[in-house]
């Protein structure tokens, strides 16, 4: 299990949101932290502390100039997701993403578009491409939203769902978005399923609160799931988790 570091991005800033209340009335919007410190700095520390693979997440539009400049921090060492298509993946790739992060460009009027998904990996290639498979609970289980995770798929979470998209892919990115940024333990009833079925990397986000979270998520998810940490760390405003306990963590 590895630390895979974050920078979210809204409006230009480094914050932290609860991802549940993201959405067009921005009056609902419930905001953790908004850092003083510009991108490059979280990536810098990232590329100090070796933590490859990260990602870097465009909440919205207006935080193409600040993802460019992290990525510029550390070019090769983080992926970028949020409104990319396959009109601008490649422009990404060349701006120094190791690989591009894709979500409702694939995910479309409530299905997967096998089409679209398969112009862009002729665009940027398998081995370049992450899908998020951020989901919520519904009824029978987790299913893949979209447009900053407020519109439920068809997609059902499943082994036969993973294996078939893993094919399409280098790697999985799955929010659990009903706990995401509320810091109020795992979602081990997800991880399990993750475990059980992901044939390719994998990297877990939503609601780790504190070590034993960690220490749960290795336990839940078989050693095979990577963890990211948002609104706990302590360097995005957090109290839960300091930031050289969790990369110390990364390395044992």
């Amino acid at each position: 299990m590895q630390f895979r570091p974050c920078i979210d991005l809204h409006d230009g800033r480094v914050k932290q949101i609860v991802g549940s209340s993201l959405g067009e009335d921005q009056t609902r919007l419930q905001t953790n932290f908004a850092s003083e410190l510009p991108p490059a700095y979280y990536a810098d520390l990232y590329r100090r502390d070796n933590l490859r693979g990260g990602h870097i997440i465009m909440l919205g539009p207006g935080n193409a100039a600040a993802a460019t400049e992290a990525l510029a921090a550390w070019p090769g060492g983080m992926q970028v997701g949020g409104g990319i298509t396959e009109e601008n993946a490649r422009d990404w790739l060349f701006r120094g993403a190791s690989h591009v992060i894709v979500t409702s460009h694939v995910f479309h009027g409530g299905k997967l578009d096998q089409n679209r998904l398969e112009r862009l990996v002729e665009t940027v290639g398998k081995n370049r491409l992450v899908l998020d498979l951020s989901c919520r609970w519904r009824d029978d289980g987790y299913y893949v939203v979209t447009d900053r995770w407020q519109k439920f798929t068809e997609l059902k979470i499943n082994a036969q769902v993973l294996e078939e998209l893993a094919r399409s892919c280098d790697e999985f990115l799955v929010h659990a978005v009903d706990v995401e940024g509320k810091c109020m333990g795992i979602d081990t009833r997800l991880l399990e399923i993750l475990a059980e079925s992901v044939p390719i990397p994998t990297t877990y986000a939503g609601g780790v609160a504190s070590m034993g979270d960690l220490e749960q998520i290795k336990t839940s998810g078989r050693g095979r799931i990577d963890v990211t940490v948002g609104s706990a760390l302590d360097i995005f405003g957090g109290s839960g988790l300091r930031y050289e306990d969790v990369v110390s963590f990364h390395g044992a």
